[in-house]
């Protein structure tokens, strides 16, 4: 099941798990990751609530920008490398 989610995932992990080197990983990492992408996905969650409530177009705006954000820190931190993980920390 990984593995087909791997590779329906690809276009996202492909850009952090690209490269060459060293870089540094510690597993605190990974669960700080999904930490953020939940707390981004909260926050999709609430900026719909206003979106809807408030009826405009530009409401929508933080929503997807906080979906997509959620997302792929949670793509990354269930499916991704070790490498994808520290990449998208900034560790190289």
């Amino acid at each position: 099941m990984k593995t087909q989610l791997r590779k329906a995932f690809s276009p996202i992990l492909d850009i952090f798990e690209s490269g060459d080197g060293e870089f540094r990983y510690k597993p605190s990492y990974r669960t700080i990751l999904l930490a953020v992408g939940a707390l981004f996905l909260l926050l999709s969650l609430v900026s719909l609530t206003a979106a809807i409530h408030t009826g405009q177009f530009g409401a929508w705006v933080p929503f997807i920008v906080f979906l997509i954000a959620g997302a792929v820190c949670e793509i990354v931190a269930l499916l991704g490398s070790d490498r994808a993980v520290s990449k998208i920390w900034g560790n190289k």
